[in-house]
């Protein structure tokens, strides 16, 4: 099938599906012409590449993940223990990230929590900044 098949199937862009060829996450052929020629398990790789980009995972582990993903036919499960380590990893990273973001949103609710509602408390603290 021609790339503007399997981005209609899969939901996404033929933009994507290049990037995805160039990180060497999909494999098409080529015909005489030139075009790519994609396999209909090329939908399900995609699927899955965009499953695993969902969850925050890197293309680079992405494509050492996807030779030894299982489908169980409810969600992906890696088939292979030496990938427990790099994801036991990229979920550290993720809930490093999520902590930082937590941290800056404390931050930015209490400077809206103590944000005046109007600007009289502000002009006085100026005021009194001003006049010592």
């Amino acid at each position: 099938m021609r790339i503007g098949e399997l981005a209609r199937l899969t939901g996404t862009t033929e933009r994507a599906l290049r990037y995805y060829e160039e990180q060497d996450l999909l494999r098409p052929a080529r015909l005489p012409s030139g075009y790519r020629d994609y396999a209909p398990s090329d939908v399900e790789t995609v699927r899955h590449v965009r499953s695993l980009l969902a969850a925050g995972l890197p293309t680079h582990l992405i494509a050492e993940l996807l030779p030894c993903m299982v489908d169980t036919g409810d969600g992906l499960m890696p088939g292979c223990r030496s990938m427990l380590a790099p994801l036991e990893s990229e979920r550290d990273r993720i809930t490093a990230a999520i902590d930082a973001l937590t941290d800056a949103r404390a931050l930015l609710t209490g400077l809206i929590d103590r944000t005046p509602a109007d600007d009289s408390e502000y002009d006085a603290w100026i005021a009194a900044r001003d006049a010592a």
